[in-house]
């Protein structure tokens, strides 16, 4: 071979070497970790299957890997029935590494040594069957910690201290566990902003630094005592090896534990009431009232099934009937259709048909009724919206009826009396967005993918942005937007309801009935609703479809719930937009995560306390399109 060949021969090895460079780059440094992790599992190559050598995790987009450009932030492997050991040794070469989510697997025995990871901001390992105790020092070292999920395991004896001593922490899930022994104090407790201690052995008194959480965050543990729990402590300290107490002494617990038990359940119904109005609103129910009929001027509720042995729903409209003579002329007078689309129908026609309960919400109760012809419409029995006198109610009733877009449920008819109205729509049998999102989680919850929930949400302001213009006049266009009033069709097209009833409600009552006044200026001051109003409700609802968390702001009171708003500003500044994401969206489908987060970030904004600095409708609307 000549001097020249060689020569170019060597300079086409060195191209090569050049070329292939990246591809070593960004591949094997990320990828030999990952593989001797799958290795240390039982069943990695049979559920990561396309985690295979010189490949880049980032760029092939191996099965739960997360990344930043082309360095690995999070490993979400959830449901895929993992076992074996976890090898931390190689994970910890992950120096990027923030969020583990082993979450609904199968793993066994004590916690890994997932503290040598000491960059972690999330840890998931919720649904597994990890067991023994966990060294009380064992967080000592993870002082950047902010989200611990240990929930539903089998893990024994006392709460670590060092868990209760991060000075980060805002998500802890211990509960379905053996934890026993007392609580440890919280040392931020200013910090935290979601606790779940209940269904462990724990004792003692609860907490003073965990006094702003109510009683259902301890249920299960009998031996805890306080005052969410209704329940005065003893002033001896809690000992296994205390004396046995006296047999009428024991007469006294077993009476006073009954007593608590019962103010316990009341104090837990009472503090979810609102939450439970949300979620079953517009759900299906299997309440189910029978035989609604006229009898003598009122609907008479002549028998009730139900799965339970009581039920505290109750259907007693007592509408006031002409004469026999009035109503065989005009069997429709006193129901008003405003929308034909579907069918004119009359009052006697939903007396006619069995009717289900379906919830009873802010506004009044709603209940679901069945038609002869099989039409199924939505029956909502309005007590809180008398404001208007019935010339200016029809006028606006009949103006929503003719409302016309894929993304607004239009009412189809109405009945006026003084004390209360009747508003009649089509029913939808799939419920409500906040039904599939914290409801059942069937099928239908289980396809709420990327895809389908920005579907939902660009049909939302899409439908939003209809409101405002054709009410545009309104102080507030829709006024209560939120997941419970955002029903879904099958393929998942969201349909806007209860929309501009500001000028319907009752003054003393719009504060408790329109989510638009739990906007940070309105509960400042009740006067200053406005358009941008609409804009935080909508803010809120992207948070929530995007976290998969219910938000503390649909709750009167603050307490449960997850405070979207503060939550998602805080990671979002910090620049962990990830850490936010629904980790259902993520194993339920191909994701792009930037555009999730883009999503997020609208939400973040449309959610300002500041309704100046908020984005407008229109910018918002502009801004999630773009999405893809």
């Amino acid at each position: 071979m000549s001097a020249a060949a060689a020569s170019v021969s060597s300079f086409v090895l060195v191209l090569l070497t050049l070329s292939l460079l990246p591809i070593l780059c960004f591949s094997q440094p990320a990828a030999v970790p990952l593989l001797k992790f799958k290795k240390s599992l039982k069943n990695g190559d049979s559920k990561l299957k396309n985690w295979i050598p010189n490949s880049s995790p980032c760029r092939r987009k191996w099965v739960g890997v997360m990344c930043e450009g082309e360095t690995i932030i999070g490993l979400h492997l959830t449901n895929l029935g993992l076992f074996g050991s976890i090898d931390i040794e190689a994970l910890s070469q992950l120096r990027s590494l923030r969020t583990i989510r082993l979450v609904k697997n199968a793993f066994t025995g004590p916690i890994p040594e997932f503290n040598k990871l000491e960059g972690l901001k999330a840890i998931y390992l919720s649904n597994n069957q990890f067991s023994g105790e966990i060294p009380d020092t064992y967080f000592g070292s993870m002082g950047k910690l902010k989200k611990v999920w240990l929930n539903e395991n089998k893990f024994s004896g006392n709460i670590p201290s060092s868990l209760m001593r991060l000075s980060h922490l805002v998500e802890l899930h211990l509960e379905g566990n053996q934890f026993s022994g007392k609580i440890p104090e919280l040392k931020y407790p200013e910090v935290i902003k979601s606790l779940d201690l209940k269904g462990n052995q724990l004792g003692g008194n609860i907490p003073e630094s965990m006094s702003k959480f109510n009683a259902s965050t301890f249920e299960g543990n009998v031996r805890l005592c306080g005052e969410q729990l209704k329940k005065r402590c003893a002033h001896h300290p809690l000992s296994d090896k205390s004396t046995s107490p006296t047999i009428p002494t024991l007469i006294v617990i077993s009476v006073t534990l009954v007593v608590v038990f019962f103010l316990v359940v009341a104090g837990i119904a009472s503090t979810m009431k609102e939450k439970d109005d949300d979620l079953r609103n517009l759900s299906n129910s299997r309440e189910t009232l029978r035989n609604v009929h006229v009898v003598s001027g009122s609907i008479r509720q002549t028998s009730i099934k139900s799965n339970r042995k009581s039920s505290s729903n109750s259907l007693s409209l007592k509408i006031k009937r002409g004469s026999s003579q009035k109503r065989n002329k005009n069997k429709m007078d006193d129901l008003k259709m405003v929308n034909e689309e579907k069918g004119a129908f009359g009052l006697e026609d939903l007396m006619k048909a069995d009717a289900e309960v379906l919830g009873n919400g802010k506004l009044g109760l709603a209940y679901k009724a069945v038609l002869e012809n099989g039409l199924a419409v939505v029956v909502k029995r309005m007590k809180e919206m008398n404001k208007l006198e019935k010339d200016r109610f029809k006028v606006e009733i009949k103006r929503f009826g003719e409302f016309k877009h894929p993304n607004v449920l239009t009412p189809l008819a109405f009945h006026f009396r003084k004390e209360e109205k009747l508003i009649i729509s089509e029913h939808m049998s799939c419920g409500s967005l906040s039904y599939a999102l914290h409801g059942d989680r069937g099928l239908f919850h289980g396809r709420l993918n990327w895809q389908n929930r920005l579907k939902i949400i660009k049909g939302i302001v899409d439908g939003l942005g209809y409101i405002h213009t054709q009410l545009a006049t309104y102080v507030v266009p829709h006024g209560n937007l939120k997941s419970s009033n955002v029903l879904l069709t099958e393929t998942y097209n969201p349909l806007l309801s209860d929309y501009g009833f500001h000028p319907f409600v009752n003054s003393d009552n719009i504060v408790r009935g329109l989510f638009a006044y739990r906007s940070p200026e309105c509960l400042q001051n009740q006067q200053c609703a406005s358009p941008k109003s609409d804009v935080y409700c909508l803010g809120i609802v992207i948070l929530e479809t995007m976290t998969g968390k219910y938000p503390s702001q649909y709750l009167n009171d603050g307490n449960g719930g997850i405070d979207v708003v503060q939550w998602a500003q805080s990671s979002i500044s910090e620049n962990h937009g990830e850490e936010l994401i629904d980790p259902d969206i993520l194993s339920s489908g191909p994701a792009s995560i930037d555009q999730i987060i883009k999503i997020i970030q609208i939400g973040v904004a449309c959610t300002k306390s500041n309704p100046d600095q908020r984005l407008s409708l229109n910018d918002a609307i502009s801004k999630i399109q773009e999405v893809n």
